[in-house]
């Protein structure tokens, strides 16, 4: 690969006498032509030595424009040292960092700046020992799991790629392979070298033993207490009431296979109170949210947790939510809007990702949280809101009102249950104020998803009838049978 050149001493000077513009979000300027795409730029007004760290964070990231002469709103101030700056500035980067960058004058009247274009670099990029990363608008020290993660990816490697020392095939589980195995032969994505009755060819096709030595996702998938390996490898449970009140608790172990399947059971039959009705003769239990989303958000707390961070993932059961966290985090130049919208498959463990889609478990195009979403409307309820930041990921799912209902909204929800128009909603409740019946009654059962229009589009209309939704129908059994 070549190396980016490094310029030493060029003068920019621009037709007009004009400075260069300000260069667009995400994006530097380099030889007055080419537009290359980067993380961010970052102003200073005068020059320090301690501004190499910068330096150092845009190359360990995704490259990056540093301009000296400018406040922190890009305005420019000017640089009375510029031609000597220009001059330093080269050596100082190569001797300090050990890289070549491009120092340019941006001249053509006064006043003039200096602009450092930083290229990202194929191997980490230290100052005085320690790595330094470009994340947003921040320039943050790598230390401890995140540096180790930063380290393997300049080397084209995950955590979950790296051969573990001590773990054999004989110390694996068998039963792990069997379920593997049958989940991977129903799906139809597995190779024809992966056979239930051949432990060690099921590892060489998912790509998880390197010269007989097998990796980390081997002892998590595989292992019967993969804890020996990889400290905080499994899920822990908590039935609360207020953040401060927890009921119970579970704690599931084994292999991530077993794991989810024994959470999901776990959290249908103890931690999530089903609303009984009848079909004619038949009984019917609906959960407050769909147990699919519920295995979708599991899977991807599973698959993309940073496993380095020796934390469980944690579920945490109230009245009215269910929250997932995990401590993962998204990938670089990420944020949540990014992640509700169509995006390709970029997993924090390759190797995790690519066992359970073989298995058949998740999807291989980034379509998990779009799955999580779909399945959430179609039941009827509230999406899950998501949350990401430096501790890890949150996925939020409400599964009930916060809403204290009065006996009226009861009645109200419980009239509805048969479209309903305004008038007979009214009269069950022998109300005759409609804007006191709306303000008190109505537009609270509305805005909390628990009653809808039939025809939103034209909430006037004479024809407009009101029925209970489904969220509506569980808040509304849920009550019935004297749960909070």
């Amino acid at each position: 690969m070549t190396l980016p050149r490094a310029s030493f001493g060029s003068i920019a000077i621009l037709p007009g006498g004009s400075s260069y513009p300000d260069p667009p979000p995400n994006a530097i300027r380099r030889d007055n032509t080419d537009l290359l795409c980067y993380q961010n730029v970052e102003y200073k007004q005068s020059w320090r030595d301690e501004y190499l760290k910068w330096v150092c964070g845009f190359a360990n990231a995704n490259g990056g424009v540093l301009e000296i002469g400018k406040d922190d709103r890009g305005t420019l101030v000017g640089l009375r040292d510029a031609p000597r700056l220009l001059e330093e500035l080269p050596n100082k980067v190569l001797s300090g960092l050990g890289i070549m960058v491009d120092v340019d004058l941006v001249a053509g009247g006064e006043p003039s700046f200096i602009r450092i274009t930083v290229e990202p670099y194929p191997y980490p990029v230290s100052y005085r020992g320690a790595y330094y990363f470009r994340s947003g608008s921040t320039n943050q020290q790598l230390t401890g799991a995140a540096l180790d993660q930063f380290i393997l990816r300049k080397q084209g490697r995950h955590w979950d790629d790296v051969p573990q020392p001590g773990l054999s095939v004989d110390a694996c589980d068998p039963a792990a392979f069997r379920a593997f195995s049958e989940r991977a032969t129903a799906s139809g994505r597995v190779h024809a070298e992966g056979h239930a009755d051949d432990a060690a060819r099921i590892l060489d096709g998912l790509r998880l033993r390197e010269a007989d030595r097998l990796k980390r996702a081997a002892a998590l998938l595989f292992h019967p207490d993969p804890e020996r390996y990889v400290p905080g490898a499994f899920v822990k449970i908590g039935r609360f009431v207020t953040n401060d009140d927890l009921r119970y608790h579970d704690e599931v172990h084994g292999h991530l296979f077993r794991q989810i399947e024994q959470t999901v059971d776990l959290l249908s039959t103890k931690y999530l109170t089903a609303a009984v009705s009848y079909d004619g003769l038949h009984r019917v239990e609906r959960f407050p949210l769909p147990l699919e989303a519920l295995r979708e958000a599991l899977l991807n707390a599973i698959v993309h947790k940073d496993y380095a961070a020796g934390a469980p993932v944690q579920i945490s059961v109230y009245d009215d939510q269910v929250i997932l966290w995990n401590p993962g985090r998204l990938p670089d130049d990420w944020n949540v809007d990014r992640l509700l919208s169509r995006h390709p498959s970029h997993p924090a463990n390759p190797l995790l990702a690519d066992t359970f889609f073989r298995a058949g478990y998740i999807e291989a195009w980034g379509r998990g949280i779009e799955k999580m979403l779909r399945a959430c409307r179609e039941y009827g309820v509230s999406e899950p809101h998501l949350q990401a930041d430096a501790s890890g990921v949150q996925v939020t799912f409400p599964t009930g009102t916060r809403l204290a209902l009065s006996r009226h909204q009861v009645v109200v929800l419980r009239k509805a249950l048969n479209e309903s128009k305004l008038v007979d909603l009214m009269t069950a409740l022998a109300r005759s104020d409609r804007t006191k019946f709306r303000n008190q009654i109505l537009d609270p059962l509305l805005e909390e998803g628990l009653i809808e229009m039939t025809r939103p589009d034209k909430p006037r209309s004479s024809r407009q009838t009101y029925r209970t939704t489904p969220l509506g129908k569980t808040t509304l059994a849920r009550l019935e049978r004297g749960a909070p």
